[in-house]
């Protein structure tokens, strides 16, 4: 995994890769970085559940 910081229009984002040359990184900014920690135990459980 790559995580790398960035930003847009100004504002800091997070960007997760697969690897240097994934072509669809998951990025992020700040509000969406406190959704995800404010429901990182629902997110948990969703993965248990559909994880194959």
């Amino acid at each position: 995994m790559v995580v790398e910081r960035s930003e847009f229009k100004g504002n800091p984002m997070l960007v997760l890769k697969r690897n240097e040359d994934d072509k669809f990184p998951f990025s992020f900014g700040l509000t969406k970085a406190k959704m995800i920690l404010e429901n990182l135990e629902e997110i948990k459980k969703f993965v248990a559940e559909n994880e194959k």
